[in-house]
């Protein structure tokens, strides 16, 4: 049977597709083709934020009391989000190196070390003895595994979003480039869950002293299942022909630094709010909820999970409206309306009924997944093929990075507020309106592809 009529996210079954998945593109692929690409991107960046998710949930409810031992909760929580945005840190390094890579050796041979180095860091962690048994010595080498993951994480996204777009057809871009995203909620859910159904199995007790474990193990066996799916990826299409012409760039990093810098700051705002946005709905609020509202653990990972499974549709529908109508205007609408509902989302996280505040972090999560649906479509739209999977992975990790350190810094100034949730509020609204302000710039320097919709 044909994928994409099991899948349900890309819609109309189509013979081989005649319009050139690329201006210049000679090899052309079947709708079957480009499904099987999409679904094999999407394993892999699936696993990609179920290692990053795990870090991130547990970092605002194991690390701090595992890793940072002190009395102060909100001293340990920074100390454990301060870890965690380390490892966004690393992304930027890891988007320098693995898109020189990509750019010069190919996007698949890329994507298969990055898969690796991400599942086998998460399995280490689960590993890793407490500040209890061996001291100093677990944070700082729970600081080293972070940064390893940091930068595998930096090659992944951005080879999955370029190969998945390269081999699909031009007028359905924001469609096939919304289908990676999608890797985001299902992490979300698998690691939230994980934890969530360790929280109603176990005692507080068992969890600490080794439950929390068990997540971060699971990540061995299904890298497994990841690699076997990926090993039957083809290059893409645009990838070989610059190969067979000669024409890859010889200095990816120098050359897109050099003449794409501004392409790399317009793509880095169109990413901020689905990476940063989300962080501060899930990391912080958790912590937030457990520590200062004193909610049930239970209760704000039941969030998150719900929060994640609703961003599934919102990111397919996204996509085809992306298709449509452009994604430059999903983007624009997609940040205003993450700003006016950023305000009523706290209101409900904070009124201490759980089924509001389930639903005020499902609202937050749905309004930011739209622009993050289109932001694919944008970034690789932003740069030619030649330097494509170094400018994404540049942009795509520098927003990372900022992202990594939201937590932090809406933690301190939550503080400072008396522990009130109104800096967190304005934080995300600000996230919102800069990425709706990054539409109104990106459709004047994406690359001229005939057939695409910006």
């Amino acid at each position: 049977m044909d994928q994409q009529t099991t899948t349900g996210i890309i819609p109309d079954a189509a013979p081989p597709t005649t319009a050139s998945i690329e201006f210049g593109a000679a090899r052309q692929l079947t709708t079957r083709e480009a499904n099987r690409v999409a679904m094999g991107a999407l394993i892999g960046t699936a696993l990609e934020w179920y290692d990053f998710f795990l870090f991130s949930a547990a970092a605002a409810i194991v690390f701090n009391v595992q890793y940072f031992a002190t009395d102060n909760a909100t001293a340990a929580a920074l100390s454990s989000f301060a870890t965690f945005g380390v490892g966004l840190a690393a992304r930027p390094l890891g988007g320098l190196v693995f898109g020189h890579l990509g750019d010069r050796i190919g996007r698949r041979k890329v994507l298969m070390i990055t898969i690796v180095g991400i599942g086998a860091v998460t399995g280490l962690i689960g590993m890793l003895p407490t500040y209890a048994a061996i001291g100093l010595a677990a944070p700082l080498l729970l600081v080293l595994l972070r940064i390893g993951q940091g930068l595998f994480v930096g090659g992944e996204w951005s080879g999955a979003m370029t190969i998945v777009v390269e081999n699909s057809p031009l007028e359905k871009r924001a469609i096939y480039a919304a289908i990676p995203q999608i890797g985001s909620p299902i992490g979300t859910i698998l690691s939230s869950g994980g934890f969530y159904l360790l929280a109603l199995w176990m005692t507080q007790e068992s969890f600490d002293a080794w439950g929390w474990r068990l997540p971060f193990l699971a990540a061995i066996p299904m890298l497994l299942v990841a690699l076997y799916i990926r090993s039957r990826l083809e290059e893409s299409p645009v990838f070989e022909e610059l190969m067979e012409k000669g024409e890859t760039a010889q200095s990816p990093v120098r050359e897109t630094l050099g003449g794409y810098w501004r392409h790399i700051l317009v793509g880095m705002a169109a990413g901020l709010l689905g990476i940063g946005g989300f962080y501060l709905v899930t990391a912080f609020v958790v912590w937030y909820g457990v520590n200062i509202l004193e909610y049930d653990r239970t209760v704000m990972l039941l969030g998150g999970l719900v929060a994640a499974a609703v961003e599934i549709p919102v990111l397919i529908l996204a996509g085809r409206a992306g298709a449509r109508f452009g994604a430059s205007k999903v983007i624009l609408w997609g940040g205003l309306a993450s700003a006016v509902l950023a305000w009523p989302s706290f209101l409900m996280i904070e009124s201490g009924n759980p089924v509001v505040v389930v639903l005020g972090m499902t609202i937050a999560v749905a309004s930011l997944s739209i622009p993050y649906a289109a932001s694919g479509t944008i970034l690789t739209g932003l740069f030619p093929a030649k330097y494509r999977y170094t400018g994404v992975g540049l942009a795509q990790n520098i927003a990372g990075m900022l992202s990594g350190f939201i937590p932090v810094i809406a933690t301190a100034l939550v503080a400072t507020a008396a522990n009130h949730w109104w800096p967190a509020a304005v934080m995300l609204v600000f996230l919102s309106l800069f990425t709706a302000f990054s539409a109104l710039v990106s459709p004047r320097m994406s690359v001229n592809l005939p057939g695409f919709k910006h």
